[in-house]
């Protein structure tokens, strides 16, 4: 099944009274409360999750800025929303899908039957559709979740991913060599990782690319369907975007490297790469 649906599909699902629940996943670094957007206007029955509090662990700068949350933190989180066994999960955003992808990444590693709305939120209004304009408190809901597996990379297997396979960093090119200051300590990339960028999967209406431009752009830094790869970005929200055109283009063997540069460049003796090649100038962190 695609890890996508489309605005048609969804709207004749909730037309049967499928058991779908709608999540609000609206955020980006310079809006990370996306709550007043979701009060201005949101899909009929979706409920808000915050990215920050809700699809990371605050308070661990050691391990990145969006630390994965604690399976039991998750699961509270995900009764809030009011999700049942059984349920089916839609996430969508107003940033191309990349913090719906976040959400869709996460809560598959445990176990629940998520998908991401292609186009999101702009595609929705674009259909002409109606919008919430209130706040929504959900029934809590009973949903278990197991612990998370498959799909994470850590540190060290970062690390060693270049020879093993492919370390890809899909931050835009200016973060990547190094030329801007962000939000981290040091700026760069791990040494050996190629870059190409999370927006190359996305297309000018805010579509996520179809399975075969996605291949080709993954070729042209040579990996393909049985390649390991490791995916990285500044604090594994990209990365989970990336995730999902993998996952789109049917290949399975990409994990992501969830604290990212932001984990990369807080821990010491790290080797920092510099420039627009893998292993261009190195310093340590």
């Amino acid at each position: 099944m695609s890890p996508l649906v489309s605005v048609d599909d969804l709207a004749a699902e909730l037309a049967a009274d499928a058991p779908v629940r709608l999540l609000d996943v609206r955020w980006r670094l310079d809006r990370a409360e996306g709550r007043p957007d979701y009060l201005l206007g949101h899909l009929p029955g979706a409920v808000y999750v915050d990215l920050e509090r809700e699809l990371a662990r605050p308070g661990v700068p050691e391990q990145g800025r969006h630390p994965l949350p604690d399976r039991a933190d998750l699961e509270a989180a995900a009764r809030r929303w009011g999700v049942r066994a059984g349920d089916r999960l839609v996430a969508y955003d107003d940033n191309d899908g990349v913090a719906a992808a976040r959400a869709w990444w996460l809560l598959r590693r445990h176990g629940l039957d998520v998908r991401v709305l292609d186009g999101g939120f702009r595609a929705w209004v674009a259909s002409g559709r109606r919008l919430e304009h209130s706040d929504r408190a959900a029934a809590a809901g009973d949903v278990s979740l197991p612990e998370g597996s498959g799909g994470l990379a850590t540190i060290d297997e970062a690390a060693v991913a270049p020879a093993r396979g492919v370390l890809l960093d899909v931050r835009a090119p200016q973060h990547y060599r190094g030329q801007v200051a962000g939000a981290d300590p040091v700026s760069g990339h791990i040494p050996g990782a190629l870059n190409l960028p999370t927006v190359a999967h996305i297309a000018p209406d805010g579509l996520l690319r179809g399975p075969d431009e996605v291949r080709t752009s993954l070729a042209a830094v040579g990996i393909g369907a049985d390649t390991d790869v490791v995916i990285t970005c500044s604090s594994g929200i990209a990365s989970a975007h990336t995730a999902l055109a993998f996952a789109v283009a049917g290949y399975g063997r990409a994990r992501v490297f969830a604290g990212s540069w932001s984990q990369w460049s807080r821990d010491p003796g790290r080797p920092v790469a510099t420039g627009a090649s893998p292993a261009a100038a190195i310093g340590v962190v």
